[in-house]
């Protein structure tokens, strides 16, 4: 009997040990039964086609393979480096793989890469001779890291909770069209800005948290629901910035009336001629620049294209992409002039113009304006919707 009973309390410890060493997400995979529905896990690209990283990590950190087959922790606060190793393997402190290897911290414990600290799970995907960096973030948590890089977190709540309802939605739109690809969003303008949840403001948190769940639909269906910094006094259809879009309502462009306290409201840039001059070249025209002139605009005063001329020829380029090549603030160009030395140009917004305008979404908040009315004015048509409805 009394062997029985030794027998027994050695094999409570054992298993009392293992689940202590086992990772948090092993953990909590044990407990799905007792706990709510998960939230949508995103996958955020932090950094691609890297041979080396260094992280600093906070505390407890766990390190294994995806399949877990090779696995190892480490207690304390310090760096881990990770390495390339070439033919399709990569290397993260002490443990070597063909496949991902995953970096996962403690709870309430972080990794730091370049200066930005992240709190989910980093999975380190090796291809041939280098590897790429995502993250793994529950949702609404990777909205926390979303917000103040899109807009001030001290602005009003109304328009950070109009932001937060925005980039959800954005968000969730974007990963039905991932398809076979490792990753859901960039973590740079050409998603959203994020830079992890090392830090949480508090005003971020409550707006994302009063809002949770709710995207913006059309039709029954989710959109991009574009956003910009100012549009000068009007958005405009999603068209006028991408032809090759789909002509929806709520992108068909609104009346502002609420971003003129900002100083993107009206502009005021100058290039040099010489760039201009590189610029026509790289056009494939040839001789001196004669002209740049806007050659369509918008009702809203947007030029959508623009025309170059040389003493031997002339191509029209779409605005956005001419925009972008100069470092203009927006296409809406209200004067501009090809001078001896420089090309001048003035304008009014900043950003693309399309859906909604953050700048006026901080002056109708601070009017009063809730952010159901903010959604309402830069989304027409479009309908606050919890996310298990549709």
């Amino acid at each position: 009997m009394k062997k029985q009973i030794l027998f027994l309390l050695l094999a409570i410890a054992g298993a009392v040990l293992m689940a202590a060493c086992a990772s948090p997400s092993a953990r909590q995979a044990g407990q799905a039964s007792a706990q709510p529905q998960k939230d949508t896990t995103v996958r955020v690209l932090l950094a691609e086609k890297q041979k080396s990283a260094t992280f600093k990590h906070s505390g407890l950190l766990y390190i294994y393979t995806r399949d877990r087959s090779k696995k190892y922790k480490i207690s304390r606060a310090g760096a881990l480096s990770a390495r390339a190793l070439g033919g399709g393997k990569v290397q993260a402190g002490t443990l070597q793989s063909a496949q991902p290897i995953v970096l996962e911290p403690a709870p309430g414990k972080t990794i730091t890469f370049n200066g930005n600290a992240y709190a989910g799970k980093i999975y380190l995907i090796p291809q041939g001779s280098v590897f790429h960096m995502v993250e793994y973030v529950p949702l609404e948590t990777y909205l926390y890291g979303v917000l103040p890089y899109e807009m001030s977190y001290t602005w009003p709540a109304e328009a950070l909770k109009a932001q937060a309802v925005a980039a959800r939605t954005f968000t969730l739109k974007s990963m039905e069209t991932t398809g076979k690809r490792y990753f859901d969003l960039y973590n740079d303008v050409r998603s959203q800005m994020y830079k992890g949840t090392g830090k949480v403001y508090p005003s971020v948190k409550t707006a994302v948290d009063k809002t949770r769940g709710q995207v913006l639909a059309y039709e029954g269906k989710l959109f991009y629901t574009y956003y910009h910094g100012n549009c000068g006094g009007a958005t405009d259809s999603v068209t006028s910035w991408n032809p090759g879009a789909k002509a929806i309502k709520p992108l068909s462009g609104a009346k502002c009336g609420y971003d003129k306290h900002s100083k993107n409201y009206n502009w005021q840039q100058t290039v040099s001629r010489q760039k201009a001059e590189s610029y026509a070249a790289s056009l494939g025209l040839k001789g001196k620049l004669k002209s740049i002139k806007i050659a369509r605009k918008t009702g809203t005063g947007r030029a959508t294209n623009i025309t170059v001329r040389t003493q031997k020829g002339s191509k029209t380029v779409p605005c956005g992409n001419f925009r972008m090549a100069f470092g203009l603030k927006s296409c809406k160009i209200t004067k501009l002039s090809l001078r001896k030395k420089d090309v001048l140009f003035k304008g009014r917004g900043s950003g693309h113009g399309v859906g909604m305008c953050q700048d006026g979404a901080n002056g109708m908040a601070k009017d009063g304006k809730d952010y159901k009315q903010i959604l309402k004015r830069y989304y027409p048509g479009a309908k606050i919707t919890p996310i298990k409805d549709l």
